[in-house]
């Protein structure tokens, strides 16, 4: 247990925040920090053919130990952090046999954890956990993943009696900002199928996600003396305020749960003459998904139709940008490597929870680019703030369920399901 937490500290503690106003890849250069180090790690463990390229993509390989031809699989975790929260000087703390009470995160500002409510912490009571110091984010996500990853390959190379074929792992740049899969090399990666360690609570594996999109609004307005303003000021703000209000009730973030999809307003800044807005929709049904694009569009057209005359050109300038798309559809036809999760999460132990994503990973759109990639659990809660935590025991059972799904790859005939696949 002590390793896994030292090697989680270890890539914790490297600030890998990603920016998605920069237009490089990785669009910080500290994330490649912790990139060259998991090069090193991966070769100092035993990997072969281990690389990294020019926009920090790494990627390795476990050779197989078995003669018979067995698929081969991949696993994938991304480096970098959110930017929603800083990552910088992390300070982790280790909470040993939690007791199911509050956990102070930092004394002076009066930060708690608290189970009253963050309810989740009592699934973990009596384990160890890892917990911020109330100033920065964890980085669990998806730090916890490498650790897994990593760890899982190292078990494997001392391990030679268990039996397994070829594994590639890939580490990515970006994903926080929606941009993990936009380089990666499928090709290069050569794996049948993959799986990403990306997912929360244990047990937690994942084939469906949110159809996504990014929407950026610019509002154009008319600055005027206040008091000589009567119809002639245009104010950007408060047009950007009425748009917001025109959203659907009741479906925001907060108030949507299971496969209900939303509108979330991100990011509102501006000042008389103009202002921007930027939301996120998403949904999981591909005909709903359209319906809210198109609702957008059309409200658009409303507010630049009632300003037509006074502004004399389009006061609201939108574009939409589709981001990711559910996986089902790509994963759906070759389940079997769901099943064969599931199956390895049943034989230790694990109560298998198979829900949707409400969110995206780098599976989404590894899967639409021809690598078929659900999602299994890393571990960590609260992502992308002050409250992340992790326990190191679903760290291991994560590592678990890496060796047995590579223990299971080699003992199960794929031929007989690409047969029934075909029929």
């Amino acid at each position: 247990m002590q390793h896994i937490i030292d090697r989680f500290i270890s890539y914790v503690t490297i600030d890998t925040e990603s920016d998605a106003n920069s237009e490089t890849t990785p669009s910080t250069k500290k994330q490649l920090v912790l990139a060259n180090l998991l090069v090193q790690e991966l070769k100092s463990i035993g990997l072969t053919e281990v690389t990294i390229d020019k926009n920090g993509y790494v990627m390795g390989t476990l050779e197989s130990n078995v003669a018979h031809k067995v698929p081969t699989i991949g696993f994938i975790s991304h480096y970098d952090t959110t930017p929603d929260f800083t990552g910088k000087d992390v300070r982790p703390q280790i909470i040993k046999k939690y007791d199911g009470g509050d956990i102070v995160l930092n004394a002076e500002q009066n930060i708690v954890l608290s189970p009253k409510y963050f309810k989740d912490l009592l699934l973990y009571k009596g384990q160890t956990l890892i917990t911020t110091n109330g100033l920065t984010l964890l980085g669990a996500d998806d730090k916890a993943g490498l650790t897994e990853i990593v760890t899982a390959m190292e078990y494997l190379v001392k391990h030679p009696q268990i039996k397994h074929g070829k594994i590639r792992v890939g580490f990515t740049p970006d994903e926080e900002i929606g941009r993990g899969a936009d380089l990666f090399d499928v090709k290069k990666f050569g794996a049948d199928w993959a799986y990403t360690m990306d997912g929360s609570e244990t047990g937690e594996l994942e084939y469906e996600n949110f159809n996504a999109a990014g929407v950026k609004i610019t509002f154009k307005g008319k600055s005027v003396h206040p008091g000589y303003a009567k119809g002639k000021m245009i104010n950007s703000m408060l047009i950007a305020n009425d748009f917001i209000n025109e959203l659907p009730k009741g479906e925001t973030p907060q108030e949507t749960k299971d496969y209900e999809g939303f509108f979330h307003v991100t990011q509102l800044s501006g000042s008389i003459e103009e202002t921007k807005l930027e939301l996120i929709i998403r949904d999981f049904d591909a005909k709903n998904f359209k319906k809210r694009k198109e609702f957008i569009s059309a409200t658009t057209k409303k507010f630049n139709k009632k300003f037509a005359k006074q502004f004399g050109e389009d006061i609201v300038i939108t574009v939409i940008k589709d981001q990711y798309y559910n996986m089902k559809e790509k994963v759906e036809p070759v389940k079997f490597i769901v099943d064969l999760a599931e199956k390895a999460m049943k034989q230790l132990g694990i109560k298998p929870l198979i829900k949707p994503i409400r969110g995206g990973t780098d599976g989404c759109r590894l899967s639409y680019m021809g690598l078929p990639c659900p999602n299994i659990f890393a571990g960590g809660h609260n992502f992308h703030g002050k409250y992340e935590y992790v326990p190191v025991e679903s760290i291991q059972k994560a590592i678990d369920v890496i060796i047995k799904i590579a223990e299971l790859t080699a003992t199960t005939n794929f031929t007989k399901k690409e047969d029934k696949k075909k029929k």
